[in-house]
């Protein structure tokens, strides 16, 4: 099995687990990563995703020969009845958090992938690079969209163009990731994070989510009108009448989702 799934209460763990290949991504993986992502969004029990590699490599990159004529199709990713397109190139996007944990080599795919994740924890032996430059083409999984967008301009360019390696601790330094831990504690130092975002309230963070990503690609002026509907709509729920109670009663609060 090329994706291992597991719940634990409100977490949902995707394992890529294709060592012997070193995780490189064919569309059977792609797939299957596809279906668990829609399981995820379409699961009210399931708050948080987080997504783990086997293996001392997050991933070596694409397998060329399993996607070469996708690429040259003009339409690589085409999700199906029942799947959500990891990359959020083609179809709707995920509104549920994405915490991801990467280690070794996390090579083209591997990157593109992070950069559509929310929460990002590396090991301090991840090494980063879009290697497609180097293959005779480009990046078409996000990477020119969003790297600019994450590390600014020339930051973006100096790896998209080369296909040169970033390193944890300078991925660290310019806000690609948000905690370094050591190679093998990627996983626990991941779903340490992911637990504290299900301990707080789910409709309130996918309304989070949903206002920073409508500011962030449309602007201010677009954001603020659906941020206050969307307010409107969280203040009427179960959950936003147990926040008060909690304050209130100075206790944890115990969220539902709904």
């Amino acid at each position: 099995m090329s994706i291992e799934v597991e719940q634990r209460e409100h977490l949902f763990l995707m394992g890529v687990r294709r060592p012997e290949k070193m995780n490189a991504l064919n569309k059977d993986t792609y797939h299957a990563l596809a279906r668990a992502l829609h399981r995820l969004e379409h699961d009210p029990e399931l708050w948080v995703g987080v997504i783990w590699a086997e293996g001392p490599h997050f991933t070596s990159g694409v397998d060329l020969n399993d996607w070469a004529d996708a690429f040259a199709s003009g339409t690589p990713f085409p999700v199906g009845e029942g799947e959500i397109d990891p990359f959020s190139i083609t179809g709707p996007r995920l509104s549920k958090p994405l915490v991801i944990a990467v280690q070794g080599r996390c090579y083209t795919w591997g990157w593109e992938l992070l950069l559509n994740t929310d929460l990002r924890v590396a090991a301090t032996d991840t090494r980063f690079a879009m290697l497609e430059v180097r293959r005779g083409f480009y990046a078409c999984g996000g990477a020119t969209l969003r790297l600019p967008r994450e590390i600014g301009w020339g930051n973006a360019q100096r790896y998209l163009l080369t296909g040169d390696e970033l390193g944890a601790q300078d991925a660290w330094r310019l806000g690609l990731v948000q905690e370094l831990c050591e190679p093998g504690q990627q996983l626990e130092a991941a779903l340490a994070l992911a637990r504290r975002v299900t301990r707080a309230a789910p409709l309130g963070v996918q309304g989070s989510l949903r206002s920073s990503r409508l500011c962030l690609l449309e602007g201010e002026a677009a954001a603020v009108g659906p941020m206050f509907d969307g307010m409107a709509e969280v203040m009427r729920s179960e959950d936003a009448a147990e926040g008060v109670r909690s304050f209130v009663e100075r206790r944890e609060a115990a969220f539902k989702g709904r």
